[in-house]
């Protein structure tokens, strides 16, 4: 197998694996646009080359868009093998592609949001853990930070992510352009609540240091309803009736 690194060089040519189309999609652009920033700073996009969805994706934890501090890790946002390449090795492959990188760069260890019970949207936590990642910290909603720490030491949850709470009551959603599903998504539940009257605020996370200061877990989403926090789930119009039923 042969895997290629996104690069400005080949950024504009190379699909996202995510969401393959022959087409411009508006998800797959704003993704392209985000990442454009996010290489020069560390970011790693790595993916099976050809047409299959297979990759991993991770950053110095420092430039990590997530509220987690630490020194010297990597965050492992993303690691999404499906369809035809499943079952050949190739998640395995990557996954060992980003330790012995993270080793050759002498980083302290490598980190990834997980749960007490495994979630959509996140990486497989039980195929990371045969590696050696351990629950490091947790959040009171049940959030697990997972580490495999080559030193001993360890990252954590910002205070303020741990809070898992907002003062306001409205639905209300975290969102990046990390993923490219989320700006369909986005406008289809603008359209939803403003159809149905559901009050509701759509917070769009665009620097670091908004980031580094959200009062919740987050890989590129988290969902408040309530005043509390839901899910980091992606979540559709039906998702969202279930949530306000509870």
């Amino acid at each position: 197998m042969e895997f290629v690194d996104l690069t400005p060089a080949n950024l504009d040519t190379e699909h996202l694996c995510c969401i393959i189309r022959k087409k411009p999609h508006p998800g797959v652009e704003a993704k392209r646009q985000w990442l454009e920033a996010r290489l020069a700073e560390g970011h790693v996009f790595r993916k099976l080359r050809g047409n299959g969805c297979a990759f991993i994706e991770y950053a110095p934890l420092e430039g990590a868009w997530v509220p987690v501090e630490g020194e010297n890790y990597l965050y492992l946002y993303c690691l999404w093998v499906t369809g035809e390449p499943k079952g050949r090795g190739v998640g395995r492959a990557l996954m060992e592609s980003c330790i012995a990188e993270a080793k050759a760069r002498g980083k302290s260890g490598i980190c990834m949001l997980g749960a007490d019970k495994q979630k959509a949207w996140l990486s497989d936590q039980s195929f990371a853990k045969k590696y050696g990642f351990e629950t490091v910290d947790t959040t009171p909603g049940g959030y697990e930070l997972l580490a495999l720490s080559f030193d001993g030491s360890v990252p954590r949850f910002t205070a303020r992510a741990k809070r898992e709470a907002i003062d306001s009551p409205n639905l209300t959603i975290f969102y990046d352009y990390q993923c490219p599903f989320i700006p369909d998504r986005i406008a289809k539940l603008r359209d939803f609540c403003e159809k149905n009257g559901i009050p509701a605020d759509f917070i769009l996370v665009d620097s670091l240091e908004k980031a580094k200061s959200l009062p919740c877990p987050f890989n590129n989403w988290a969902v408040f309803y309530g005043g509390k926090l839901a899910t980091v789930n992606q979540l559709d119009a039906a998702g969202i009736r279930r949530l306000m039923k509870k």
